[in-house]
């Protein structure tokens, strides 16, 4: 079956603070407050272009949800109610703050049909939450996670690869603490340099540099096999090319590529395919996974013959997906 979400962006609506690398209006293309009228617009806009049956959720990103007054939060969630009745639209998932987590603000996204919470959990590493000025702790993070798993709710645990003081394996010890919390998805974010932000001036000091575009594919490569290993499905990798971005208007410096969840999944392929003998010939590999296989722009085929290694690909939907078999 199909899968969509309808986004619903509420650029830092609530956020207590903006984090020193945060300009939501820059990284989301959109600048205005969404009216519950524009919501509706939204949700009917998406759902004509939807091939039945399917799956939709409806998703409210980009600010902390659960932070915003709590009729806000009513008049939000009610708009989407008649949809969820209708069949149309599964659940609503949303996205907040650790800290604006609690019994009370469970017991509200419950009534009204949310089935995911994701926490932007960044860093599970101290050091680096204060250096970002997150307002929050580690320890706020596992007391969310643990709420948020009791009442039942899927939980999701975004991070961000190359914060101020990060390291690769600071990277691979949040990963694994999202693994421990019981987190059911995740999102893993590049930190980019975006105008109007501490970060931007800590750029312009010599402060803070960016990660490269190689070396942020290898440390969300290794991320990203942290999850897949512990049955965490990774939801995106890489910001979303919002036309700011693409065009480089809005952003400063930090390693955006269009494409990058590709160039992740080529690399983690091309760990995998290297591993074979000269002398295999012919794999099979799920269709969804043909062009990580073969790699970005044929990257990957590229690199094999460069090791004298030539193969034939075989594609078959009984393959499971991030998996090969050898062709007998």
């Amino acid at each position: 079956m199909r899968h969509y979400n309808i986004p619903i962006f509420i650029p830092e609506l609530a956020c207590p603070n903006r984090c020193i690398y945060c300009n939501q209006r820059h990284i989301s293309g959109q600048a205005e407050v969404v009216s519950t009228d524009k919501v509706v617009q939204i949700i009917e806009s998406h759902l004509q272009t939807f091939v039945r049956p399917s799956h939709v959720e409806l998703a409210f990103f980009g600010g902390s949800f659960t932070g915003l007054e709590i009729e806000q939060q009513k008049k939000y969630l009610e708009v989407v109610q008649p949809y969820i009745k209708q069949g149309l639209i599964e659940g609503i998932r949303l996205s907040t703050r650790p800290d604006y987590i609690s019994v009370a603000v469970l017991d509200t996204l419950k009534r009204y049909n949310v089935k995911t919470i994701e926490l932007g959990a960044q860093s599970l590493c101290d050091e680096i939450l204060t250096l970002c000025e997150r307002g929050h702790s580690v320890r706020d993070v596992e007391k969310a996670s643990s709420l948020i798993k009791e009442y039942g709710f899927s939980l999701g645990l975004q991070m961000m690869v190359g914060l101020p003081s990060d390291t690769l394996e600071r990277s691979k010890q949040t990963a694994q603490k999202i693994v421990s919390l019981g987190a059911d998805n995740t999102r893993i974010y590049p930190t980019l340099v975006i105008p109007n932000t501490k970060l931007a001036e800590m750029y312009y000091r010599g402060d803070y540099r960016p990660l490269t575009i190689e070396q942020a594919v290898e440390w969300s490569a290794e991320v990203y096999k942290i999850f897949i290993q512990s049955g965490v499905s990774v939801l995106r990798v890489g910001l979303h090319p919002s036309e700011g971005l693409i065009s480089g208007n809005e952003l400063i410096a930090g390693p955006f590529h269009v494409s990058f969840r590709e160039l992740v999944l080529s690399r983690i392929w091309l760990e995998r395919l290297l591993s074979l003998g000269k002398e295999t010939k012919c794999i099979v590999v799920n269709p969804k996974d043909i062009n990580y296989a073969k790699g970005y722009r044929l990257c990957n085929i590229k690199a094999l013959k460069e090791r004298g290694v030539v193969l034939n690909f075989v594609q078959s939907e009984s393959q499971t997906r991030d998996t090969f078999s050898i062709c007998r």
